[in-house]
C-alpha cells in the first residue's frame, strides 16, 4: 500500500487530488493539510511514503515544508505540485530535496505517473523542466549571488503574511535572533530599506498570493 499525503489551501483542489489517487489501486490517502506547518505535522504523524504539496502554502511555504519533512521523515518523497515553473523555483526545489515538480494544468494528464514515479524512489519532472537547467543544477554552475536562500524566502514570507519575528520564529523552529539575521541578509541582497518594499518583493515574486 502507497501512503499518500496531500498539502494544499484550496478545498477543492485537495478534493481533486484526492479522488484521482484514490481511483489507484493500492493508494491510500492518509491526510490532508492546509499549510506548509500542518503539512510537516501531519507528515510527522502519518509517516506517509509521498507528500504532493502545493508551493505555494500559507505559514510555510512548500519549499521550507520540503525541506524539513525530508529530514524528518526517513524514505518519503515529495512532489511539488504549482502553477509556477520558473527556473529558480525549480532549482529551489531539487536544493530541498523534492524529487517531482508537476504543473497543476498537468494534473489530469501526469499526477499518476508522477507518484507512481516517487512511489518507486525515481524523480518525476514533466517537460516543462529543461534538460539544460538539470544539467546548469547539476553541475553546480555559479549560482546568483543576489538571489535569496530558501530559508530567506521563507522568513520574507511570512513577514508579507505579517507575522512578527517572535511567530516567525516558532514557525520555523529558530530563534528570533536568527529570523533577524534573515531578514536583514534579503533586505541587504535585495536592496530594501523597509518592510514595506520588502512586501512589494514578495507579491511581484508570488512567495505570497494576492
Amino acid at each position: 500500500m502507497t501512503r499518500i499525503l496531500i498539502a494544499d489551501d484550496h478545498d477543492v483542489v485537495r478534493s481533486g487530488v484526492r479522488a484521482i489517487l484514490e481511483g489507484h489501486e493500492g493508494w491510500e490517502v492518509v491526510g490532508e493539510a492546509r499549510d506548509g506547518k500542518e503539512a510537516i505535522d501531519q507528515a510527522l504523524a502519518t509517516r506517509p511514503d509521498v507528500v504532493v504539496l502545493d508551493y505555494s502554502l500559507p505559514l510555510v511555504n512548500g519549499i521550507e515544508a520540503t525541506r524539513q519533512i525530508r529530514g524528518r521523515v526517513p524514505g518519503v518523497e515529495v512532489l511539488i505540485f504549482t502553477m509556477h515553473d520558473t527556473d529558480s523555483l525549480v532549482r529551489d526545489v531539487l536544493e530541498a530535496g523534492a524529487r517531482g515538480f508537476l504543473l497543476k494544468s498537468d494534473a489530469r494528464q501526469f499526477l499518476i505517473s508522477a507518484v507512481e514515479s516517487l512511489a518507486a524512489h525515481k524523480p518525476f519532472f514533466t517537460g516543462k523542466v529543461s534538460e539544460a537547467l538539470l544539467e546548469t543544477y547539476l553541475s553546480k554552475g555559479i549560482a546568483d549571488q543576489s538571489a535569496l536562500s530558501s530559508r530567506e524566502k521563507a522568513v520574507v514570507q511570512l513577514i508579507a503574511e505579517g507575522r512578527t519575528n517572535k511567530q516567525i520564529a516558532d514557525i520555523l523552529s529558530i530563534s528570533t535572533k536568527t529570523v533577524e539575521t534573515h531578514r536583514a541578509a534579503a533586505m541587504g541582497k535585495l536592496n530594501l530599506d523597509t518592510t514595506a518594499a520588502l512586501i512589494r518583493y514578495a507579491i511581484r515574486n508570488k512567495l505570497v498570493e494576492c
